[in-house]
């Protein structure tokens, strides 16, 4: 690390809208749109504080704190250098009286360990079991793509663990294992009351699934309609480059689903 400068030899600075600078690991698992259509699918509740189990680059809270969603976070992160990262991209963007990195393991953390009492908590968990899909070169990547420090099961545990009754845990998850997200949810008390598909285009099945659960919530709920990214590939020209919608637009412009009304805590 050069300590003249915050960027070290293998990271890069990127922008991620007109307010946000985002340092990421050249080899790590880098900002894309799963992290910033999370942090659009949370809806507004500006006076609590937050909870980010597997924080990262911290880009889901920072976006949440930017866009005043969330008062404050705690962001919990098992690799000792994300969880440094995390505090120079709080830094980085005058965020750090309000983001607050905990190196830990979602599968120990106490409520006693954390700084905040949260009526939220935000994941973008591990979607890939251990031994499943390519190896990833970068250890750090493995981790991040990989259940090798807990699956769903465990974060949906450590969030009820974390959340008192009528806290909202918010998250993305792969839609082809849709099944053990709910499963788990339910078994540790945590209603699932609002989800959206995301498909790359109306030809294609969904990519991924967002879904907010309540805490000893009543069953009840709201499928929104599906987001499509972009318009449909144009045959005559396969190498043209994608259109987004202009729904997706809206939501990338704003940070914010369309149902995502106030909510007031």
């Amino acid at each position: 690390m050069n300590h003249d400068s915050p960027i070290g030899s293998d990271e890069r600075l990127d922008t991620v809208n007109e307010s946000l600078r985002l340092i990421q690991k050249k080899k790590g698992l880098t900002f894309g749109t799963d992290a910033y259509l999370l942090a659009a699918f949370v809806r507004p509740m500006p006076r609590a504080d937050a909870v980010e189990l597997g924080g990262g680059t911290g880009i889901v809270s920072l976006l949440l704190a930017r866009t005043e969603k969330i008062r404050r976070a705690a962001l919990v992160e098992i690799q000792p250098d994300y969880a440094d990262l995390i505090e120079r991209n709080a830094a980085l963007n005058g965020l750090s009286d309000r983001l607050t990195a905990i190196c830990a393991d979602v599968r120990s953390i106490h409520p006693k360990d954390l700084p905040v009492s949260p009526a939220l908590i935000v994941s973008n968990p591990p979607y890939l079991p251990v031994r499943s899909g390519r190896g990833n070169i970068a250890k750090e990547k493995e981790i991040a793509r990989h259940e090798l420090f807990g699956g769903i099961g465990d974060f949906c545990a450590c969030a009820s663990h974390l959340l008192s009754t009528g806290g909202r845990f918010v998250t993305v998850w792969r839609a082809e294992r849709l099944s053990e997200l709910y499963t788990a949810l339910h078994a540790n008390q945590l209603e699932p009351k609002r989800t959206v598909f995301v498909h790359a285009d109306r030809f294609s099945p969904p990519c991924a699934v967002l879904t907010e659960a309540v805490k000893d919530a009543s069953p009840s709920l709201r499928v929104l309609p599906p987001l499509f990214l972009y318009e449909p590939a144009d045959p005559n020209n396969p190498a043209s480059a994608r259109v987004m919608t202009a729904e997706a637009e809206r939501i990338y412009g704003s940070c914010a689903f369309p149902d995502s009304g106030q909510l007031i805590q």
